[in-house]
C-alpha cells in the first residue's frame, strides 16, 4: 500500500487513518449500547488485516478509554502501527510541565514509550501561550517521546505562528487536523489548505463523511434516525437532508462506475486533493472494510472537479 509522510520528515503512514473517537465514548456515540470492547478489537484487527496501520486517538476520547483500548490491542499487532494522539489545552494547564504530564499519562494508557504524532487538540490554550506550548512540545521531540508535532483546528494564521515557534527549535510542524469533507469545505475558503501546502504541513481530515451524511444512509424520505448528539444536528433534519440529496445522488452515480459506495467516493475525493489523509471513524470491523474500499483506485480529474462544483455551497 502507498504511504504518505507526515509533514516534511515525519513517519510514513497509510493514506487512510482509523479514527477512535467512538472507542469508549458514551455521550456522542452511545458506547456500550450496540457495540463494546469486542467490536472495537475486531475493528482494530480488520484494519491491520487490510494494511491500514495509522490510528488517531486523544486523551479526551472516552475520557481516556480510547487510548486504553488502543494500548491493549497494540499488544496483539503483528506489524508496526503508527499512533497519533492529542493534548487537550484545558484551562488549568498553564505551564509546560502540564504538557509533559499529559503526555506521560497518554503513553501509559497506550502502553508505549513514544507516539508518532502528538497534536494540540484545539487552538485556544486559555492561560498558556503558544510560545510555552510549542516549546514544551519541542522538548518532547528532543526527549524522544514524540516523533512529530501537530495541531488541530488551527487557522492559517495560528498554524503559521506554531510553525515559526517550532522552527526556532529545529522542529517542523507536521500536521493540522481539521474538519474537512465535501460538506465541510471552509478550510479551503479560509486558506488553511493552501497554507498547509506552503508550509509542508499534512492535513488530517476529521469527519470526512460529515458524521455519516455522506454515506447515503440518511435521507428525508426514510426512517433512519440518527443517534447521540446527531439527533439535534439540523443537518439531519428533513430540510437539511433534502439539501444534500443532489450530492448523494452524484456520489451514487460516480460510485456505480467503480462499484463503490457513496462513502468510498467521498473519502477518495479527499485523498485526491493531495496532502490530505481522511480520518475514518470506526466502531466495527464491517465499517473498517467499508472505509478501506476508498483505497486502491482513483477518481478521474473530471470526477473530482464535478464533485467540487456540486459542493461549492459548503465552502463557507
Amino acid at each position: 500500500m502507498e504511504t504518505i509522510r507526515l509533514g516534511q520528515n515525519g513517519v510514513a503512514v497509510t493514506p487512510l487513518c482509523i479514527g477512535t473517537w467512538a472507542w469508549g465514548d458514551k455521550l456522542f456515540w452511545n458506547y456500550g449500547n450496540n457495540y463494546g470492547a469486542e467490536e472495537l478489537e475486531n475493528a482494530f484487527k480488520a484494519a491491520l488485516d487490510a494494511g491500514v496501520t495509522f490510528f488517531d486517538t486523544a486523551e479526551v476520547y472516552g475520557t481516556g478509554l480510547s487510548e486504553k483500548y488502543l494500548g491493549e490491542f497494540l499488544k496483539q499487532a503483528n506489524k508496526p502501527v503508527q499512533i497519533a494522539t492529542k493534548y487537550a489545552p484545558l484551562p488549568w494547564r498553564v505551564t509546560g510541565t502540564a504538557v509533559k504530564d499529559a503526555l506521560t499519562a497518554s503513553l501509559h494508557r497506550l502502553r508505549v514509550e513514544q507516539v508518532d504524532l502528538y497534536q494540540v487538540h484545539w487552538s485556544f490554550a486559555f492561560l498558556m501561550s503558544q510560545h510555552t506550548l510549542m516549546n514544551a512540545l519541542a522538548d518532547e521531540v528532543q526527549s524522544g517521546r514524540i516523533r512529530a508535532v501537530g495541531v488541530s483546528n488551527y487557522t492559517a494564521e495560528q498554524m503559521r505562528e506554531a510553525q515559526q515557534i517550532l522552527a526556532r527549535r529545529g522542529v517542523p510542524l507536521a500536521v493540522n487536523q481539521v474538519r474537512y469533507s465535501l460538506l465541510s469545505r471552509q478550510v479551503e475558503s479560509k486558506g488553511i489548505i493552501e497554507t498547509a501546502r506552503e508550509l509542508g504541513v499534512t492535513i488530517l481530515a476529521y469527519s470526512p463523511l460529515a458524521q455519516g451524511l455522506l454515506t447515503g444512509k440518511y435521507a428525508a424520505n426514510n426512517n433512519t434516525i440518527p443517534t447521540g448528539a446527531r439527533k439535534v444536528d439540523p443537518r439531519f433534519r428533513p430540510e437539511g437532508l433534502r439539501k444534500i440529496e443532489p450530492v448523494i445522488s452524484l456520489l451514487r452515480q460516480i460510485g456505480d462506475k467503480y462499484g463503490r459506495t457513496p462513502a468510498q467516493v467521498a473519502l477518495n475525493w479527499l485523498i485526491c486533493q493531495g496532502n490530505v489523509i481522511p480520518i475514518a471513524g470506526v466502531k466495527t470491523a464491517q465499517q473498517v472494510v467499508q472505509n478501506v474500499g476508498a483505497l486502491g483506485w482513483r477518481l478521474s480529474h473530471e470526477e473530482v472537479t464535478e464533485l467540487e462544483l456540486a459542493t461549492r455551497d459548503w465552502l463557507n
